[in-house]
């Protein structure tokens, strides 16, 4: 009998010495890992002996060694790393007499790092420092590490930036031969290469960016035609002209792919040197730019357009806010220019949500920080006309780019090109939202893509200023694909645009970058044809995902450090989230999100998650907690390690009201 089953056993288990499997490496706490493959044929199992140096999160190839066949699982082992996902590391530093050894702050095991005396960089006993990874040869038992920088006590908020950075992936500082090259670059611009482009530099131009920001990719540029039309130049840093394929530049601006904006700072994908110097389209000054040139009505019409290289002049840095104010005042500088692609803005706006476009809009927050990055006071950002003005025109070029390069075949194939796409709704995520909806009287027309963005838009025009708006607007956004690069071009649901890619922010997105090049040499009928093209559409879009998640953990951060100062107080919130386990509150003055625990609610009832309703429900008292719902919560837990904020609900009524601080965020520091 046990025999027998010992023969079925090896019958459902085979070895495997073929297969060879790409993926990425998750490394769990008990140090065992898994290679999670994309294409769904099933996660490899690799024992901590099997890694061959290969870190969390590293892109690997595996070789399948054994094979369940009953069940599917696969066990492996890594035959090379692809590419790291990570090469700093924060922890602290053990230092002897002959040598020192870095201990790396993770709960993902991975091995020390052996730290020449000759690369500590200053650095003493337990000190906490960054270390870069240098070499890891596989008959190296310890991979060698250098310090690039000392992390003192005092700066706790820098340190937890850079973990955040550091973790996601993201490198912490340029390698010198990167910086070497940058610094190499010429000040000046070439009369031979400008005598090449078409010079707008006698044109009327200025930039419209944040009040902090240094890094200008945009410039619009305007002049009436003797025709009675005007020509609007949307006009962008030209940083394919620095930045060349396969340089030391390119391929780091390749691995970041994306600069990532935190509270106290920006890590940018280019160095300083290209970013805020000689790409950035500052006031007074010549630049290399690629533009989209377009000839247009006072009401917004597009009669023709010209797609080119460019050198530019911008006559004014203008901040969002001075825009702002000269709309709204009518009086101020370039007041006739501004108000009318103010004007021929909002027609474009009106036009395209009349198509189809889907006008979610979303709050964010800006952290007013003192000297030391220590949030003094949140700011709400609000999207007014002078941040729509610049939005249109960029949407504007984006999709005339997008529509230019896609009519073009080479042996009857489309170009490999960096689209932006955003894929329709999916039915099964949207009912649950439709049904959720129809409580505050909204109904959706799925017939079909085009009734299903009317039937958002509607809905979003009813809720505004009604108590459900928040919730519904939040849900709404959450139904919604995510928009990615791809060069499968399937269109932009949300933007209702049958052609769109990112062209004008090549400073700080490497999509924008190809785009340009791609563009360049279509318009030289030269067309470059990149196989490797929706490899790094498909690595753009998963460092995009992995800033976004840094910026969210780096705002989080300092909402938890913020509120620290208001522990025992009680303030006004919105439900803004339920599980099984509670429900999350965001504070309705500065927008910090906690979480209200089942735990702490035992006391008044047992309550349950009723999914299809968004809401917790008691089972004895039927009191409902429902996403949108107001209701009062203490601060009673703010920990910065987690990133965690913990509320207490107040039951509201009698004189609880009385309790709230509302003065108290404007006076506290």
């Amino acid at each position: 009998m046990n025999m027998k089953k010992k023969s079925k056993q090896k019958q459902r288990t085979k070895t495997v010495s073929v297969q060879q499997i790409k993926g990425r490496l998750e490394v769990t706490r008990s140090g065992m890992g898994y290679v999670i493959v994309e294409n769904g044929s099933g996660d490899v199992l690799v024992r901590p002996g099997d890694f061959n140096t290969a870190l969390n999160g590293d892109v690997v190839r595996v070789k399948v060694v054994k094979e369940n066949t009953r069940t599917g699982k696969k066990e492996g082992r890594i035959l090379e790393v692809v590419e790291r996902k990570q090469t700093e590391f924060i922890g602290h530093l053990q230092l002897s007499t002959n040598y020192a050894f870095f201990i790396p702050d993770t709960d993902k095991p991975m091995p020390d790092l052996f730290i020449p005396l000759t690369a500590i960089n200053g650095a003493q006993n337990k000190d906490r420092v960054v270390v870069r990874l240098v070499k890891w040869d596989k008959e190296d038992k310890k991979p060698v590490g250098e310090v690039v920088s000392i992390m003192h006590p005092e700066d706790e908020n820098d340190a937890a930036m850079k973990e955040l950075l550091a973790q996601a992936g993201f490198p912490l500082f340029f390698p010198e031969d990167v910086l070497e090259e940058s610094e190499r670059l010429p000040d000046q611009l070439a009369q031979a290469e400008i005598a090449k482009r078409k010079d707008c530099r006698d044109i009327l131009t200025f930039t419209i960016d944040p009040v902090d920001a240094k890094d200008f990719d945009d410039a619009l540029s305007i002049r009436q035609l003797k025709n009675g039309n005007y020509e609007i130049g949307v006009h962008i840093a030209d940083v394919s002209h620095y930045v060349h394929p396969d340089s030391e530049l390119d391929a780091e601006a390749y691995k970041r792919a994306t600069s990532v904006y935190l509270p106290d700072r920006v890590n940018p994908m280019l160095p300083e040197r290209i970013s805020n110097e000689l790409c950035s389209l500052r006031p007074h000054e010549d630049k290399f730019t690629f533009s989209a040139i377009f000839q247009m009505t006072t009401k917004g019409e597009i009669k023709q357009y010209w797609l080119g290289k460019t050198v530019i002049h911008s006559d004014h840095r203008f901040t969002y806010e001075d825009v702002q104010e000269i709309i709204e005042n009518k009086k101020g500088l370039y007041l006739e220019e501004i108000v009318l692609l103010n004007d021929m803005a909002q027609r474009l706006r009106k036009k395209r949500f009349s198509k189809g476009a889907i006008n979610f809009s979303s709050q964010e927050v800006r952290f007013k920080l003192d000297e030391k990055g220590k949030p003094i006071g949140i700011v709400v950002k609000e999207s007014k006309e002078a941040h729509q003005l610049i939005e249109e025109f960029m949407l504007l070029a984006n999709r005339t780019v997008a529509e230019n390069v896609s009519k073009l075949e080479v042996n009857k194939k489309p170009i490999p090109f960096p689209y932006r796409v955003h894929d329709q709704p999916d039915e099964e995520k949207l009912r649950p939202f439709m049904d959720f909806a129809r409580k505050y009287g909204h109904k959706f027309n799925i017939s079909s893509p085009e009734a299903i963005a009317k039937s958002f838009n509607e809905m979003l025009h009813d809720v505004q200023g009604k108590p459900e708006q928040h919730v519904l607007e939040q849900l709404g956004i959450r139904t919604m694909a995510k928009a990615v690069y791809t060069t499968e071009n399937i269109g932009h649901y949300g933007l209702a645009f049958e052609h769109y890619c990112h062209f004008t922010s090549p400073i700080r997105r490497y999509p924008d970058v190809l785009v340009h090049r791609v563009l360049e040499s279509v318009l030289q009928q030269k067309p470059i044809i990149d196989k490797k093209m929706e490899e790094k559409c498909k690595h753009s879009s998963e460092r995009e995902r992995a800033a976004m998640e840094c910026e969210r953990a780096g705002n989080k951060y300092k909402q938890v450090e913020y509120m620290r100062n208001y522990l025992g107080e009680t303030f006004e919130g919105v439900v803004s989230g339920v599980a099984s386990f509670g429900f999350w509150v965001e504070t309705i003055e500065h927008k910090c999100e906690g979480l209200v625990s089942l735990v702490s609610l035992s006391d008044y009832d047992d309550f349950r998650l009723v999914e299809s309703d968004y809401s917790l429900v008691g089972r004895r008292s039927g009191r409902q907690f429902r996403m949108g719902d107001k209701v009062l919560i203490k601060v009673i837990a703010a920990n910065l390690e987690k990133r965690q904020l913990d509320y207490e609900w107040m039951i509201d009524g009698g004189d609880e009201k009385i309790k709230i601080k509302k003065t108290k965020i404007k006076k506290k520091r």
